[in-house]
């Protein structure tokens, strides 16, 4: 057997600083050794290497023979938070709040022609906004771009507001259209690109092969756009930065249910914006593999949803009762944030900006 095959799990991914117990350093050229020894015909898995300490920790060449993916490695996979209790705390935290102050899930079953005359309905005549809107999952099969370049998302987003939106690398491009569209290229800014990983090929959110590229492609992107003015030094009641790492990879321990959302992704929007008003559009069939759940806290629109249970009357008036309702004037006009309520523990806790030290002299 080849001895790539036995690799430890070694490294570990967080933001808070590396903890490599055996860091690997090598150059480029190093690196694709191992690649082109395997694309040689005179190379064989049997064949000893001159690579030495290096091929024993090569993943791209252990991938070649195995065809375990490298992200099954990382040793924290599991528990990304694994040695930073206070950390841990804050989670748990921040979980324990949301829940506390989740509205029921409700479902909005719409078919996909009729998921922009919907939202327009519900601007127009119930005045309904959202603080958190997320758009996905857009995967390969999906030819929505007129859906998305017409979505009123510049009426349905208050503002401050924040916007989520995700699709696979090969969706990138399609992805990019929608941003630079007027509705979204003139209200929002982008703020931050998240990446998702799915474990290997046996997950449900494998994005599937793409026979015209060399690499196989496995990300999922995420972008965050923000629309409004917001501050994360002085508007800690709207936002809590760095509280997840901008790199989740799926668990192993993770039930291996087909969702059509990574349960990650939810809880980043949930851990950053402290908002109540969240919003889901799925805009296209998914497919009967992948299912969307109903999550507390959440409206979900599309047209695959098993549960259309949603009110935007009764979803108000539950709003005003799970939430921490604030008031606020700009430019003359009353604006009412719903917010999930902060607990002195959470503000000690959370990650903060450095504050400046800068005098005047």
């Amino acid at each position: 057997m080849n001895s790539a095959s036995k690799l430890p799990n070694q490294y570990t991914y967080n933001k808070f600083g590396s903890r490599n117990s055996n860091p690997l350093k090598t150059s480029r050229r190093e690196a694709l050794e191992p690649v082109k020894g395997a694309i040689s015909k005179s190379y064989s898995a049997n064949t000893p290497t001159t690579m030495g300490k290096l091929d024993a920790l090569d993943y791209a060449n252990n991938y070649i023979h195995t065809g375990k993916s490298p992200v099954e490695y990382i040793r924290n996979i599991n528990n990304p938070i694994e040695g930073y209790p206070k950390l841990t705390r804050l989670h748990n935290l921040k979980k324990e709040q949301v829940k506390k102050h989740a509205v029921q899930p409700y479902g909005a079953r719409v078919p996909t022609n009729k998921i922009v005359p919907t939202l327009n309905k519900w601007i127009n005549e119930y005045g309904l906004k959202f603080d958190v809107i997320m758009i996905g999952a857009l995967v390969e099969n999906q030819f929505i771009l007129p859906i998305l370049l017409n979505l009123p998302i510049h009426q349905l987003c208050a503002k401050p507001g924040f916007l989520f939106i995700w699709a696979t690398t090969h969706k990138i491009q399609e992805l990019t259209k929608v941003l630079n569209n007027d509705n979204f290229n003139k209200k929002f800014r982008r703020s931050e690109e998240l990446i998702f990983l799915p474990l290997n090929k046996d997950s449900p959110y494998y994005p599937g092969d793409d026979t015209s590229s060399l690499f196989e492609k496995q990300q999922w992107h995420c972008w965050m756009c923000i629309t409004g003015t917001v501050r994360r030094s002085t508007d800690n009641h709207l936002i809590h930065c760095n509280v997840d790492t901008d790199l989740q990879i799926e668990s192993p321990q993770s039930p291996r249910r087909n969702d059509a959302v990574p349960d990650s992704l939810y809880k980043i929007a949930e851990n950053f914006s402290n908002s109540n008003r969240r919003l889901h559009i799925i805009p296209s069939r998914i497919g009967y593999n992948l299912v969307p759940r109903m999550r507390p806290g959440w409206v979900i629109m599309g047209p695959d949803l098993l549960v259309d249970n949603f009110d935007p009357v009764h979803y108000e008036e539950e709003l005003y009762g799970k939430s921490l309702v604030k008031y606020s004037q700009n430019n003359g006009k009353t604006i009412t944030q719903f917010l999930v309520q902060q607990t002195d523990e959470i503000e000690e806790l959370r990650p903060k900006s450095p504050v400046s030290n800068v005098s005047n002299s």
